[in-house]
């Protein structure tokens, strides 16, 4: 489990920096905003990335979910009981798992119909959300105290 926890925390802290590099204006995978957002937004006419606050909110919202694997192992003390940091872990793991499904179905689909979006979409971010909710319940399953 210990290599699960760090595998989902490595995970986060890559998508969490691509969301501060985001909220900082950068552009990739595009050429410039617009193809920009339309590879990571894809909702139907973007033209533009969310606004840095909202890149930084979801920044942060992952840099939380980051550190709790580790705090859920034990690798570094935590305020929060052991039964606490299970349920919650199970719940983030239900938020991942509710969007990577959601990425499958045709309403997902006539939201975020842009180009490449879309195809990334299916091909990486939703099974991608779909690993990390697993891990997420995995982890706190098996890591609930008896």
């Amino acid at each position: 489990m210990i290599l699960l926890a760090f595998a989902l925390s490595l995970v986060l802290l890559l998508i969490t920096a691509l969301h501060v590099y985001w909220g900082l204006g950068g552009i990739w995978p595009g050429q410039d905003a617009a193809s920009c957002a339309r590879a990571v937004v894809g909702f139907r006419c973007v033209e533009e990335m969310p606004t840095p606050f909202a890149s930084f909110a979801v920044a942060a919202c992952l840099g939380l979910a980051t550190l709790w694997p580790l705090a859920l192992i034990g690798f570094f003390a935590s305020p929060f009981p052991k039964e606490g940091l299970a349920a919650t872990s199970l719940l983030i793991g239900l938020v991942f798992l509710g969007r990577g499904m959601a990425g499958f179905t045709p309403w997902w689909r006539r939201l975020t119909p842009e180009q490449p979006f879309a195809r990334l979409d299916l091909r990486y971010y939703s099974p991608l959300c779909l690993f990390i909710g697993l891990g997420f319940a995995v982890l706190a399953i098996t890591e609930f105290p008896a």
